[in-house]
């Protein structure tokens, strides 16, 4: 069996991802040596890294950034959404500045949160801590992407009944209490362009929304949404919202990436809102 240090880990997830550097919303918040075995949960804190440590584990990771840079950085890392963007035809002046509101509201945010708690936790326990956001919301978000474009290649009416369907194929939105719903649009309401977004650190906000309907996407697919955001695109009335679900995408990504750490040998338990894939949320890999 394999035994690597924290940072040889974040190397493997940051290539898993295609990024060419490490996000500013990940990395190693605690490093460490000697890890085979790792509890992967969605939001790790203080107390899920206690259980790691009585249950012998050598290191934990959480999804979302629960300390340290990784926190505080959280905005940087909207950056992202720029190309994103680009990619669905937004002008890339416009992208930014669309952005740029929610960006700073993120930002502010940061100034009231306790960056030290979970990092302080995982310190005084000797427990390696890693944060990986953006690698698992990036495989998330192809993975996802990639399995709406192959069932929708010939269905050019398809409607957001056919998008949930469609959706309920992936065994992580097949096994989850919460499964995707329609936010803003009806059943019977053609798709269109469907554009998923998930990667990027949060939510863009509304006039990123009103960005992509007018490049002509239909149909956004995304983890969450804000209600003044839904509110803003049901008064527009030029596109859908489709809400896959928070933990479900999560556990997309966060199971991609399991895979990859297992073809390297290490040991990662789901827990903390990771969906197996299997249908047992305990099952070790």
């Amino acid at each position: 069996m394999v035994v690597i240090r924290a940072t040889e880990i974040l190397e493997l997830a940051v290539r898993a991802a295609g990024l060419e550097a490490v996000p500013p919303d990940s990395g190693v918040l605690v490093e460490g040596e000697g890890i085979t075995k790792i509890l992967f949960g969605i939001d790790m804190g203080a107390a899920e890294i206690l259980i790691a440590k009585q249950l012998g584990f050598h290191g934990v990771i959480t999804h979302h950034p629960k300390g340290g840079e990784a926190m505080v950085n959280l905005s940087q890392v909207m950056q992202n959404q720029i190309q994103r963007m680009v990619n669905a035809g937004i002008p890339i002046n416009k992208a930014q500045k669309v952005l740029k509101e929610r960006q700073e509201e993120v930002e502010r945010r940061v100034y009231a949160e306790n960056y030290d708690r979970e990092v302080s936790a995982a310190r005084l326990l000797g427990m390696p801590f890693i944060a990986l956001h953006t690698p698992c919301d990036i495989l998330a978000e192809q993975t996802v992407q990639g399995h709406l474009d192959r069932r929708l290649a010939d269905r050019p009416q398809a409607t957001l009944k056919d998008l949930l369907d469609i959706l309920g194929e992936l065994p992580e939105y097949k096994n989850a209490l919460v499964k995707p719903k329609i936010r803003v649009g009806a059943p019977e309401s053609y798709a269109g362009r469907v554009y998923v977004t998930m990667a990027g650190g949060t939510s863009g906000g509304k006039e990123v929304f009103k960005a992509y309907f007018e490049a002509g996407v239909g149909t956004l697919v995304v983890m969450h949404c804000p209600d003044d955001v839904l509110e803003a695109v049901r008064q527009q009335n030029i596109g859908n919202i489709i809400i896959a679900g928070h933990m479900a995408s999560d556990s997309v990504g966060i199971n991609k990436m399991i895979t990859v750490l297992s073809q390297y040998g290490l040991e990662c338990t789901r827990c903390a809102g990771v969906v197996d894939p299997g249908g047992d949320n305990l099952q070790q890999q």
